[in-house]
C-alpha cells in the first residue's frame, strides 16, 4: 500500500496453496538444517572447553546468533505457512517474529565483525604488543552486540510500526514502516561489507610484509605463503557468502522504499523473491558453522605458529645486522 490511495483495504486471499508449500517448506527445511549445524557447534565448543580463548567465545556466539535467526525462520516460515495472506497485508501476529528476526540478524551481522576484528587483532598482535585481545573484550563485544541488536531490532514493538496507518507502511515487511528497514538497512550494510574488507585486507598485507621480511633475512617463507593463501581464500568466501546472503535483501528494501505499487499488483513475484531473499539469509547461518568453524580452526592454527616463528627470527634478524 506504502499511503497511496488507490490501493485497496480488502484483503482477500491471494496466495496458491501449492505455491505457500513450494515456498514454505523448504524455508522450514533450511531453517531445521541450520539448527541442527549450530546446536552441533555450540555443543562441541561447550564440550571441549575451547571458550577460553577469546576467538572462541566470538565463534559460540555466532553459532547462538545464527540459532536465533533459523529459530525466528522457522516462527515466520510456519505463520506463512498456517496464514501466508498476513505476510502481505501485515497484522500483529507478525510483528514480533519480525522484530526477533532482525535481532537475530543484526546480532549475526555485529559478531562477523567482530570477528573480523579479532582476527585483525591476532595477526598484528605480535608487531604492537601494547594491545592483546582478551577473553573479557570477547565477552565485552558479544554483550555490546547484543545489547544493540536488540534495541534496534525490537524499535518496531517499542511502537516504530504502522499497525494503525497505511502511510509509510511496507509492502514487503508489514507492519514494518518502510523508515525503519532504511534505517536499519542502509548503516547495517555498510557495517557489515566495509569493516570486514578493510580488517581482511589489513590481514592479508600484514601477513605479506613479514613475509618480504623473512624473505630479506634469507628465511624461509613457504609458511606465510600458505597461510596469506588460506586467509585470502577464507575471506573470499566469506565476502561471497554475505553477498549471496545479505545483498538480495538490501535490493528488497530499496525496492520497498521506491515503490509505487500495491500490494496485489506485486503478487507473486515480488513475494516469491522476498521469501527467497529469506532462504539466502538462513544458508548465510548453514554457511557460517562451516567458514568459521572449520576453516578457522586450521587457520587459527597457522596464524599462531607464525606468530612465535616471526617473533623469533625477526629478532635474530635484527641481531645479525646489529
Amino acid at each position: 500500500m506504502n499511503g497511496y490511495p488507490n490501493c485497496s483495504a480488502n484483503h482477500t486471499k491471494i496466495w496458491s496453496h501449492y505455491l505457500v508449500l513450494a515456498l514454505g517448506i523448504p524455508q522450514l527445511t533450511i531453517n531445521i538444517a541450520s539448527v541442527i549445524f549450530n546446536c552441533t557447534v555450540i555443543f562441541t565448543r561447550m564440550a571441549t572447553k575451547d571458550l577460553h580463548k577469546p576467538i572462541s567465545v566470538l565463534f559460540c556466539n555466532l553459532a547462538f546468533s545464527d540459532l536465533f535467526t533459523s529459530f525466528s525462520g522457522f516462527w515466520i516460515s510456519m505463520l506463512f505457512i498456517t496464514n501466508p495472506d498476513i505476510t502481505i497485508f501485515g497484522s500483529k501476529d507478525m510483528l514480533a517474529p519480525y522484530a526477533f528476526y532482525t535481532v537475530s540478524i543484526l546480532s549475526t551481522i555485529y559478531n562477523l565483525v567482530s570477528i573480523g576484528i579479532e582476527r585483525y587483532l591476532a595477526v598484528a598482535e605480535s608487531m604492537r604488543t601494547r594491545f592483546r585481545v582478551t577473553r573479557n573484550h570477547s565477552i565485552a563485544a558479544v554483550l555490546i552486540n547484543w545489547v544493540l541488536a536488540f534495541f534496534l531490532g525490537c524499535l518496531p514493538l517499542m511502537g516504530w510500526n504502522c499497525l494503525q496507518m497505511e502511510k509509510n507502511l511496507s509492502v514487503l515487511y508489514s507492519p514494518f514502516c518502510v523508515n525503519y528497514l532504511i534505517f536499519i538497512t542502509i548503516p547495517n550494510v555498510v557495517v557489515a561489507f566495509i569493516i570486514p574488507l578493510f580488517t581482511y585486507l589489513r590481514i592479508i598485507i600484514i601477513l605479506r610484509k613479514r613475509k618480504l621480511r623473512m624473505k630479506a633475512c634469507g628465511q624461509a617463507t613457504g609458511t606465510y605463503k600458505s597461510a596469506e593463501s588460506q586467509v585470502a581464500r577464507t575471506s573470499i568466501f566469506i565476502w561471497l557468502l554475505a553477498l549471496i546472503s545479505y545483498a538480495p535483501f538490501f535490493a528488497g528494501v530499496i525496492f520497498d522504499a521506491t515503490n509505487h505499487q500495491c500490494h496485489v499488483d506485486l503478487y507473486p513475484g515480488v513475494y516469491i523473491f522476498r521469501n527467497c531473499t529469506a532462504m539466502l539469509i538462513t544458508i548465510n547461518c548453514l554457511g557460517n558453522p562451516i567458514i568459521y568453524t572449520l576453516k578457522a580452526k586450521t587457520l587459527g592454527a597457522k596464524l599462531k605458529a607464525l606468530k612465535c616463528l616471526s617473533t623469533n627470527r625477526i629478532r635474530a634478524c635484527t641481531i645479525e645486522n646489529v
